[in-house]
């Protein structure tokens, strides 16, 4: 063979010499990192109890990306113990990373503790945290440094809640004469703005005599609105009164718009309320008289000022509407939307029925047939309504290998993903963060690829949540079978894309997920609901924190979906508002308004955490259906009326044909398919809002 002939055949078999070469460094790579990850987990169990004993079993762990958090983590237990020189020799070798600025805040608060503030001073780096700046002032004050108010305190001033490390800066600015009437007075509205009646009673004494009881009064307004409502006939009619009494009545009118209208009644006469706060008063009584289904919400809501009306007192004129089934009242209720809300999609679909219930078709069929172009609960719910297929257009993502090398030069990154494989997720989201904050979108769509493929799969929650991204269903949407989902909802007697659906609606795929009521884990279980469920089907119970492993929360999680099933006629719209708001509050709004069409129904829910949980659920659901079979069950199959039984999908069930229109309308961010986990309750008003029951 010729010269040139040879190099012909091996040019021909070097890409074939090369990915055996690089399968090879591969393995290798694979059993050097496995083996890391093995030592790192052990050195940091022990580093977690202080001393140096990590260190001989991280003695190969030098090079590994995760090296500075043993050290960290050792410091941070002997905190009492360590001296600055350590902390700073240890900030110096591992500048900008996030163990190490943890560690700085920790060692500040011991500094501060401990009153050595030449070493905290020394250490401080300012825009940390309010408790860190006050502690600073503090340091600063101990120096015999006056403050300066604009310079000190403005900013702190500003905020309506201060941690108690500001308390002795706040006392000093008192005493140095910082803190005039005017400022204490502005602070005390940006706290009753707030609803932080503890901070209005905290600085009310350093009102002149004279307002001290007008302030106490705006705090007893937050506190207790029905007591202050009562009171107020006592008070003077002064400006700062009439400004408890309006607040007294706001916040009354939340939880017993009756009350409020009575209230109202007797201390419109008794204070020369200012226009404004006549209006904010008509205003809270209206909204909330429309969250009760008063007989007289439409005609309330309706009288509003065209300058007091705002887009959520609009929206409950037309739930008021709906929970009558007054369809002219529905229409004339929407037409008095602004555009752009009347450009939400469930605004378009209550528009269509109405048009509909009318009489009035062919409008309604126009816009339906654009609603069903968009992949939400309600865009379902049109395609449902001209049997139509539905419109989801996907999109995919190829890996590219070598970019994705060049990607995990990113050293956050590579912390992000060895974080993420050694059961830190917490720690891991956090280096992520820090990692593509400020990144371009194709460089997320990479990392957001790579961390899917690797079964990091809240990360496309997150990142795929806008525009064409969320297009990409199958990162966003992940079907996970190695934790027994499909089967434990089988074995429940649930579908398992509603189960896929509550478990993506709850926690985005996040295993370790806490929520503020401690809700925990995949399908976010309350311990008290989890042992219950576990005593009676049998099954074993290992702790609170056995819900943070997601074999035990789906076995769980699933069952309890069963029983809130039952309790309902199997129906999952109504179990989903169930496992959200509770099932007494579910009964109640059966009790009050049980005649609805499923549709009225959850658009008549009063919480809106509940009401956008139920659309999220089940739009989830057809998603969830079509990733399994390729085709789907109707929503309109899954939203049985109340009182009928549902029928679970099995084999023999029909489902509906999925189809990429040639427009394509991407889904909003909050239409019901791309949202990321309630975790809490809404801040929008009305603050009738749900927390995690299960």
């Amino acid at each position: 063979m010729s010269l040139s002939a040879a190099l012909r055949c091996f040019a021909r078999r070097l890409p074939m010499v090369m990915a055996g070469l690089l399968m090879a460094s591969t393995a290798i790579a694979a059993d050097s990192t496995d083996a890391q990850r093995a030592a790192f987990r052990q050195a940091y169990i022990v580093a977690q109890q202080g001393g140096d004993g990590w260190r001989s079993l991280a003695s190969e762990l030098q090079d590994y990306p995760l090296y500075p958090y043993l050290e960290a983590a050792a410091l941070t237990h002997d905190i009492r113990q360590v001296d600055r020189a350590r902390v700073e020799d240890f900030l110096k070798r591992n500048p900008g990373l996030i163990p190490a600025s943890d560690l700085r805040r920790d060692f500040l608060l011991e500094l501060a503790r401990r009153l050595d503030w030449d070493n905290y001073l020394a250490l401080y780096q300012p825009g940390i945290n309010d408790t860190l700046t006050c502690y600073a002032l503090q340091a600063q004050l101990a120096r015999g440094t006056r403050l300066d108010f604009d310079r000190d305190i403005s900013a702190l001033w500003a905020k309506p809640k201060l941690p108690g490390a500001c308390d002795p800066v706040l006392n000093a600015a008192h005493d140095q004469g910082l803190l005039t009437t005017e400022r204490v007075w502005a602070r005390i509205d940006r706290a009753a703005d707030a609803n932080q009646g503890g901070t209005i009673s905290a600085i009310a004494g350093w009102l002149p005599a004279e307002d001290v009881d007008a302030a106490q009064r705006i705090a007893m307004a937050l506190r207790d609105p029905a007591g202050a409502a009562t009171a107020a006939a006592q008070w003077p009619d002064t400006p700062r009164h009439r400004q408890a009494a309006m607040l007294a009545l706001e916040r009354l009118a939340r939880k017993q718009s009756i009350a409020a209208d009575a209230g109202w009644q007797k201390l419109q006469s008794h204070f020369t309320f200012a226009p404004d706060q006549r209006d904010r008063v008509l205003y809270a009584i209206a909204l909330f008289h429309a969250t009760d289904f008063d007989a007289s919400a439409i005609a309330r809501l309706t009288a509003l000022p065209t300058s007091v009306q705002t887009d959520i007192s609009r929206e409950w004129r037309v739930r008021a509407a709906l929970a009558l089934q007054d369809w002219n009242a529905v229409l004339a209720a929407i037409d008095a939307m602004p555009p752009t809300q009347q450009q939400d999609g469930e605004w378009r679909w209550f528009r269509a029925r109405a048009l509909n219930e009318l009489g009035r078709s062919a409008e309604a069929q126009r816009l339906l047939a654009l609603l069903a172009q968009e992949p939400t609960f309600f865009g379902f719910l049109a395609a449902d309504r001209l049997d139509a297929p539905y419109a989801i257009c996907q999109a995919q993502l190829n890996g590219d290998p070598q970019r994705e090398q060049a990607l995990l030069a990113n050293r956050g990154l590579l912390r992000a993903f060895e974080l993420f494989a050694v059961d830190l997720p917490r720690l891991a989201r956090r280096e992520w963060d820090q990692a593509l904050n400020g990144a371009d979108v194709e460089t997320v769509k990479l990392a957001t690829d790579l961390a899917y493929r690797r079964g990091w799969y809240d990360r496309a929650v997150f990142g795929f949540n806008n525009g064409d991204l969320l297009r990409y269903y199958e990162q966003r949407f992940p079907l996970v079978s190695q934790d027994g989902l499909v089967r434990q909802a089988e074995q429940a007697g649930i579908d398992p894309s509603w189960a896929y659906a509550i478990l993506r609606a709850e926690s985005a795929w996040m295993p370790d997920a806490h929520s503020g009521a401690d809700a925990r884990g995949l399908m976010q279980l309350l311990p008290s609901t989890a042992v219950l469920v576990a005593k009676r089907h049998g099954l074993d119970w290992a702790g609170d924190d056995s819900l943070y492993d997601p074999a035990t929360n789906i076995t769980l999680g699933t069952r309890y979906l069963a029983q809130m099933a039952q309790r309902f006629n199997g129906a999952p719209w109504l179990a989903s508002a169930a496992y959200n708001a509770g099932p007494g509050k579910v009964d109640q709004w059966l009790d009050a308004r049980g005649t609805l069409a499923p549709d009225l129904f959850v658009a008549t829910i009063p919480y809106k955490e509940t009401r956008e949980y139920v659309a999220r659920v089940m739009a989830f659901s057809v998603i969830y259906d079509w990733r399994q079979h390729g085709k789907a069950v109707a929503l309109s199959e899954r939203l049985t009326p109340i009182g009928q039984t549902y029928r679970l999908p099995d084999g023999q069930t029909q489902r509906k044909l999925v189809t990429c229109p040639a427009i394509v309308t991407p889904a909003p961010v909050n239409a019901g398919t791309a949202t990321a986990p309630a975790t809490g309750a809404s801040n929008e008003a009305p603050a009738r809002t749900s927390s995690n029951t299960h």
